[in-house]
């Protein structure tokens, strides 16, 4: 199967043919089937296979025997920062900084809470080796901080806590299972969460069976956290995020039969690089059909929020049938969102 070289770019900012409701990508979600917990271990987690049209319900220990020879794999190796920093004001209300992306040195673009409550100028110290300093205020509760530190990872051990999804509300005991096993340079707000099924032994499994396994890069910012808010899909603005993709990974993507991406945050990676024709760089790339995609051809991923847009990105890789497949998923009593289980799609 060919590929388009990044120098072959495609128009990533066609717009809707038509207007598009939010309320398309609206379901009926059951409160108890929010998965609280990861599966123990992680391959344990149930997995909805929809390849040809037939529904399998399998474990994702069996991801395997679904790759074929020629294919390859493609994850997202960011690791999450455990840049949730909570404390107490001068006034003794409690507050948080949830730190999103370096802007420049020690500064940083972050989401406050209550942002209004700390004025560009106030200075809290944490800990003996953190200190806050607030600035300006950029809109929706983000503002830019100046983290003072001399070691800012060895500080956010001591302060940080992991960012985890508002829905899980109870507490993690283990944060490293918010991590993916092969999870590189911290630098993400959220885990690329279909990462977080797979082990070494899935992934020397799939190799065995003549696949092959290549790294990519997205930061993964604000919007994970961010409903649409808008009735009309195609006005949602995506915030930018970094990607990179090596160039080893898309000369294999351009050897591979199939490619299959483990997560949205790989989709968009992989699509941005075709889409923008860099294989580094900020994408905003908002994946809604109808979409022309370049690269993907199979995708792992959890089940997402009603009216996300990482909903709309399943919409647009496997049309409609989303809705059957959701609806199965929740009469099975799989387990959702960023603790839940998974679905293995082919795109049609």
């Amino acid at each position: 199967m060919s590929r388009r070289s990044p120098a072959c770019s495609t128009d990533a900012t066609a717009p809707y043919r038509f207007p598009v409701h939010i309320d398309e990508f609206a379901y009926d979600l059951p409160v108890g089937l929010i998965a609280q917990h990861p599966a123990e271990p992680r391959d344990a987690s149930r997995m909805l296979v929809d390849l040809d049209g037939t529904v399998e319900h399998r474990r994702t220990g069996e991801l395997a025997s679904f790759v074929r020879p020629g294919d390859l794999l493609v994850v997202n190796d960011t690791r999450v920062l455990p840049g949730r920093i909570r404390f107490r004001r001068d006034s003794g209300g409690a507050a948080e900084v949830l730190l999103l992306e370096e802007r420049r040195e020690a500064v940083w673009e972050a989401l406050v809470r209550p942002s209004r409550k700390l004025p560009p100028g106030t200075r809290v110290e944490v800990g003996d080796d953190l200190c806050l300093e607030f600035a300006d205020d950029l809109g929706e509760g983000r503002r830019l901080v100046r983290v003072e530190t001399a070691d800012l990872l060895a500080s956010l051990d001591v302060h940080g806590e992991m960012p985890l999804p508002p829905y899980i509300t109870e507490r993690l005991t283990d944060p490293s299972r918010y991590q993916t096993v092969y999870a590189e340079r911290a630098a993400s707000a959220a885990a690329p969460t279909a990462g977080l099924h797979l082990t070494p032994e899935v992934l020397d499994a799939c190799v065995a069976a003549g696949g092959a396994v290549a790294h990519v890069e997205l930061m993964v910012g604000l919007d994970t956290f961010r409903p649409i808010a808008v009735e009309n899909v195609a006005d949602h603005v995506m915030h930018t995020e970094r990607y990179s993709v090596p160039v080893a990974t898309w000369e294999a993507v351009r050897r591979a039969s199939r490619v299959i991406a483990v997560g949205t945050t790989s989709v968009r990676a992989l699509e941005s690089a075709a889409a923008r024709g860099d294989l580094a760089g900020r994408t905003d790339l908002f994946i809604r059909r109808p979409y022309p995609f370049a690269v993907v051809d199979v995708l792992f991923t959890n089940f997402h929020l009603s009216r996300s847009s990482l909903l709309v990105l399943v919409d647009a890789f496997i049309g409609p049938r989303w809705r059957e497949l959701y609806a199965t998923a929740i009469a099975e009593q799989y387990r959702l969102l960023s603790f839940g289980d998974a679905m293995l799609v082919a795109r049609r």
